[in-house]
Order: C-alpha cells, then sequence, then structure tokens
C-alpha cells in the first residue's frame, strides 16, 4: 500500500476547521508542521485525489491543497529508528542490528516482550549500581529477571554465574536466547517461579539484583536477606524518585545498610549492605 499526503495550505481564520475537517475526513491524526502546513494521509492515489477535489469544495480558494507521495515503508525495521548503543558505566548495550563496540563490554539485547532492554531508566539505574557495585568472581541472583539483561551484564562484568528467576513464564525462552546470544549460556541460568520461595534457596549469593517494584521489593526482603551472604550487597531499582523516602526506612528495618545510590529519569535504585 503507497501512502499520499495531502498539504493543505490555510490561513489562521480557518484553520481549526480545516484541521477538525482532516481528521473527520481520513480518521487519524493530522500533522501541524512548523511551517503552517497542515498534513493528512490517506492509503491510495485515488483517494488523495478525491480529498483534493473535496478540499477545494468546501474551503474554495482559501485553502491551498498539494498532494504527495509517500515513500514507501518497511514498518517491520523501521521501528528500531532511534534505537543505538546505549552505554552505563563500563557496559554497552547493543541492539544484534548495529556492531559491537570494540574493547568495550558489552550486552548484545533487542527489545522484546520481557522487560528489560535498556531503555527504562530502571534498567539502567540498575545496571549502574551493578557496575560499581561487582567485584570479579561474585556469584549473582537476579530477581524478576525478564529478558535476562541484568543477569547476562553481570557475567559480562566478572561475575562467576548467575541465576535469574522470574515468574513470568513466556521471559524465561526470550531470557535464555538472550543469554544464547551473548555466549553466556553456561554461566547464567533462569529459573520459573516465585522469588520469595526460590531465592533463599539459591544463595548463598555475593549480590542480589531486584529489579520490580517498591512494593515486591519490600514484601523481598527476607527472602533476600536469606539468600545473600554475610556482607553481601542487594541493588533494589524499579522505583521512582519519590518511593525513594519510603523505601529506606523498611530497608534498613530489614537488616539492609543503605549505600550508593542512582537516579535516571526519575527512577531511583539503591545499593545496600547485608548486616
Amino acid at each position: 500500500m503507497t501512502w499520499w499526503a495531502v498539504d493543505l495550505t490555510v490561513g489562521e481564520a480557518d484553520r481549526d476547521a480545516a484541521v477538525a475537517w482532516l481528521v473527520a475526513r481520513t480518521g487519524h491524526a493530522v500533522e501541524e508542521r512548523a511551517d503552517g502546513i497542515i498534513v493528512g494521509f490517506v492509503p491510495a492515489a485515488a483517494a488523495a485525489g478525491e480529498m483534493a477535489r473535496d478540499v477545494s469544495a468546501t474551503f474554495g480558494t482559501r485553502v491551498g491543497v498539494a498532494l504527495r507521495e509517500m515513500e514507501p515503508v518497511d514498518w517491520t525495521v523501521r521501528w528500531r529508528d532511534g534505537i543505538g548503543v546505549r552505554r552505563v558505566g563500563r557496559l554497552a548495550l547493543v541492539p544484534s542490528w548495529l556492531p559491537v563496540p570494540e574493547g568495550t563490554p558489552h550486552v548484545l539485547i533487542d527489545p522484546e516482550m520481557a522487560f528489560g532492554s535498556g531503555e527504562h531508566g530502571s534498567t539502567r539505574a540498575a545496571l549502574a549500581l551493578l557496575d560499581r557495585a561487582l567485584r570479579p568472581g561474585d556469584f549473582v541472583l537476579d530477581l524478576g529477571s525478564g529478558s535476562g539483561i541484568l543477569a547476562i551484564a553481570a557475567v559480562r562484568l566478572g561475575a562467576r554465574g548467575a541465576l535469574g528467576i522470574e515468574v513470568d513464564p513466556e521471559a524465561i525462552p526470550v531470557a535464555e536466547r538472550n543469554a544464547e546470544r551473548n555466549r553466556v549460556a553456561g554461566r547464567v541460568r533462569f529459573l520459573e517461579g516465585d522469588a520469595m520461595d526460590l531465592a533463599p534457596l539459591a544463595g548463598p549469593a555475593d549480590l542480589v539484583v531486584s529489579n520490580i517494584l517498591r512494593g515486591p521489593n519490600s514484601q523481598l526482603l527476607p527472602a533476600i536477606r536469606a539468600a545473600l551472604r554475610p556482607g553481601g550487597q542487594a541493588i533494589f531499582s524499579g522505583m521512582e524518585t519519590p518511593e525513594a523516602d519510603l523505601f529506606r526506612p523498611v530497608l534498613t528495618a530489614g537488616g539492609f545498610l543503605a549505600g550508593d545510590e542512582v537516579v535516571d529519569e526519575g527512577w531511583w535504585a539503591i545499593a545496600a549492605t547485608r548486616t
């Protein structure tokens, strides 16, 4: 299908009426350009020609009309526009269709159904703290692992192994494919289930990452503490900045010493040590 643009040149007196008329006729939103031209879109040449005749019949010479054939767009790949390499600390997050930066720890990750591609502030905040807190040889638990990005990133940054726990069964195969794509499948595993039950059994861990929400993060504190070795660290993300003052007291009461914090586009994350 070839789409056509219908460009209307209109004065201020008729602008609102022309916009409303164009929306009603096309059934789509219109583009109001900086140069004052109003643009509507129709899916065929015949429809564009009919639209031009109707504009003249309705508004006369007060509205000028011009037609443009639009360049065909393959939307199966066009959605990639604007998605590039993200850098968080030492780590580069690279979509599969872009070249990998040489000499840089990286994760190949594409936006999919499972949450976690590096395009969200809560994921980047968790990654920033992971980059700072992780020590070579650590064993990492990733609770609510989604796409597996945090578990995979942990191994890329030097962890000896990582285990992701995810309640959504549809996310598990996505995470496993991402681990294979990043050639870390031998050191990263994913389990389907409730982190409340599984996390204490999976320890002792050196580092736990929980990028969920404030409510689940609070509920998981006893399980996370049980999964961590004494002196181990936990990273909590998935919370908006105003929630920080609500979560810190709960964190302290749960047996953690609050530490490093990161804010990314309004999303807040904190690292804490098991006391």
